[in-house]
C-alpha cells in the first residue's frame, strides 16, 4: 500500500488516525466504516511533516502479544526516504504494541495517539548488544557492553517523539530482577537514547518502568523535553527520569517524575573516558519540575561529570518525599568541573537533605582513573528555598586542599522534622556565603548581605518556536 500524504484525505488510512474513530482493536479494523465527521489532532512540534503513515500499514498488530519490531523497523525505513521531501510522521494508533529495539530516522515524528501503548519486549534477544559509550568505557561488571535502548538513534537531525499522551512502557521488572541477582553481563537498556542528534523534541507522552534510565540524550544539541510524565517504582534503582549527557542547549519544562533514582541527572562522562571525550553538558534550563524520589535527588549534577557541567538554570522546582533537592556529586578521578549553577524557587516537602554536595561519590568503571584528577566546583547559587519536614539541612563536603568555591545560599527557610538530626550543617572543604538562611549555616557559609545570582538572559534554546502541526 502506498503512503498517505497531505493530498490524500479520504482513504481508509485517514480514518484510522482520527481521534476516537476506531472502536475495535487495530488488528480487527479491516472493515472500519468511514465516519461522516473527522476530528483533527493538533500538536506543537519543532517541525511539521508532509507525509503520514500508520503502523498497521506495515503489519503492526496492537494486541499486546504480537511482536511489532519488524513493523516499526519497516515503517521507519520506508518513511526515511521522505526526509528531503518534508519529512514523515508515523502514527501509533490506540492499542498495545509489543516491540523490541528500533532506530529512528531524521526529519521524522513518532506520534502516539491517546490509548496507544508501546510495550517493550521482556526478551533479551529483542535488544541487540552495542558498544559502550565512548565517554563511559566498559564497566567491569558488564563484560558484554550494553543492550540497545528500546527507541534509539544516532547522527540524526530533526526528530520528534510526541503524541496526545500515549505511553511507552519499558516493562522493566525482569531486568530489575536480573540486575539485583547479578545475572546480567551487559548494561540494561534505556527506554529512549538519542546520540549525536541535533534538534530533538520529546513531549506530551508518558514513560513508565524503564529497565534503566528513561530519557538519555547524549552528544546532542538543541533538545526540547516538555509535558512529559515519567513513572517508575520508587524502590527500584537506576530508573532515572531524564539524563542530559554531554549535550548543549537543552530545555526541560513541565515534567512530572516519580522514580527510584534521580528525577533529572545531568552528566558528561565517567573518569578517564569522560576526560578524553571532553564534551560538556552546558546551557540547560529546567523549569516546573515535580519530583518524587525517596531514595535520590530531584536534580543531580554528576556523579559522572568528567567532561564538565556548566550553565544550568533550574527554577520553580517542587519535590515531595525526596531524598535531596539539587545534589552535586563527584569523586577523585572524575576531573572536569561543575560551575555556574543557578537554582531558584524550590518548594520542598519531606526531605532528608536540602543542600547536599559530595566529593566522595566513589564509583569507577575500572582502575584506570587518576586519583589526583579532582573536579572544580564553583559558582553554585540557591535562591528562594522553602522546605518543610527536613531531616538534614546541609551536608557540603569538598576537598581540603582544593575546596569547592563560590557557594551562595539566599532566602532559604527549612522547617525541621520531629526526627531531625541535631547537627543540621556539616561543612568541610568549601567556601561561600549565605544570607537570610534558617537554620543558621555553618561557619564556612558566613551570612553576608548578598542576593546570590540568576541570569537575566534567555538561553538560545528557549527562543525555539514550536509550530502547530496536525493529523
Amino acid at each position: 500500500m502506498t503512503l498517505c500524504s497531505k493530498s490524500i484525505r479520504l482513504n481508509i488510512l485517514s480514518i484510522l488516525i482520527l481521534v476516537g474513530c476506531v472502536s475495535l482493536p487495530i488488528a480487527e479494523s479491516k472493515n472500519v466504516q468511514i465516519l461522516e465527521k473527522k476530528t483533527t489532532i493538533n500538536y506543537p512540534a519543532i517541525s511539521c511533516r508532509k507525509h503520514t503513515a500508520v503502523l498497521t500499514q506495515f503489519g503492526g498488530v496492537g494486541d499486546g502479544k504480537t511482536l511489532n519490531t519488524k513493523a516499526f523497523q519497516s515503517a521507519i525505513a520506508n518513511l526515511s526516504q521522505y526526509g528531503s521531501d518534508g519529512g514523515a510522521q508515523l502514527i501509533v494508533p490506540p492499542g498495545k504494541w509489543l516491540t523490541g529495539s528500533f532506530n529512528l530516522t531524521s526529519h521524522f515524528t513518532l506520534f502516539l495517539q491517546e490509548g496507544a501503548v508501546v510495550l517493550a519486549s521482556q526478551n533479551e534477544a529483542d535488544f541487540p548488544l552495542i558498544d559502550p559509550l565512548p565517554s563511559y568505557g566498559r564497566e567491569q561488571n558488564f563484560t558484554d557492553g550494553r543492550f540497545a535502548s528500546l527507541i534509539l538513534g544516532m547522527n540524526l537531525t530533526d526528530v520528534v517523539i510526541t503524541g496526545n499522551n500515549g505511553t511507552i512502557d519499558g516493562q522493566g521488572a525482569p531486568w530489575w530482577d536480573k540486575f539485583k541477582k547479578g545475572l546480567l553481563k551487559a548494561t540494561r537498556p534505556f527506554l529512549i537514547e538519542l546520540m549525536y542528534t541535533n534538534q530533538l523534541q520529546i513531549s506530551n507522552i508518558t514513560l513508565t518502568n524503564s529497565p534503566f534510565w528513561h530519557i538519555h540524550p547524549i552528544y546532542s544539541s538543541n533538545v526540547v523535553i516538555q509535558e512529559v510524565t515519567i513513572l517508575a517504582p520508587v524502590e527500584v534503582p537506576n530508573t532515572d527520569g531524564i539524563n542530559p549527557d554531554s549535550s548543549t542547549n537543552i530545555w526541560i519544562e513541565d515534567v512530572y517524575i516519580v522514580s527510584g533514582d534521580d528525577c533529572i541527572a545531568v552528566k558528561s562522562g565517567w573518569d578517564e573516558y569522560g576526560i578524553k571525550v571532553g564534551i560538556p553538558t552546558q546551557h540547560l534550563v529546567i523549569r516546573r519540575l515535580t519530583c518524587i524520589s525517596p531514595q535520590s535527588a530531584t536534580i543531580a549534577l554528576g556523579s559522572e561529570m568528567s567532561g564538565g557541567i556548566q550553565d544550568v538554570r533550574a527554577e520553580d522546582i517542587t519535590a515531595i518525599n525526596t531524598e535531596s533537592a539539587v545534589r552535586i556529586k563527584t569523586a577523585p578521578g572524575r576531573g572536569g568541573y561543575i560551575k555556574d549553577i543557578f537554582v531558584r524557587r524550590m518548594t520542598l516537602k519531606t526531605m532528608k537533605y536540602v543542600f547536599w554536595i559530595s566529593g566522595a561519590y566513589n564509583s569507577h568503571p575500572d582502575n584506570g582513573y587518576d586519583p589526583n584528577a579532582l573536579a572544580v566546583i564553583n559558582n553554585i547559587n540557591y535562591i528562594d528555598v522553602v522546605a518543610d519536614n527536613v531531616t538534614i539541612t546541609g551536608s557540603l563536603d569538598g576537598y581540603a586542599k582544593d575546596p569547592f568555591t563560590g557557594i551562595c545560599i539566599y532566602n532559604a527557610t527549612m522547617i525541621l522534622s520531629e526526627t531531625a538530626k541535631k547537627l543540621q550543617w556539616n561543612c568541610t572543604g568549601i567556601q561561600g556565603v549565605s544570607n537570610k538562611v534558617t537554620p543558621e549555616p555553618c561557619d564556612l557559609l558566613p551570612q553576608k548581605a548578598t542576593d546570590c545570582s540568576f541570569p537575566d538572559d534567555k538561553l538560545p534554546i528557549e527562543n525555539v518556536h514550536l509550530a502547530t502541526c496536525s493529523i
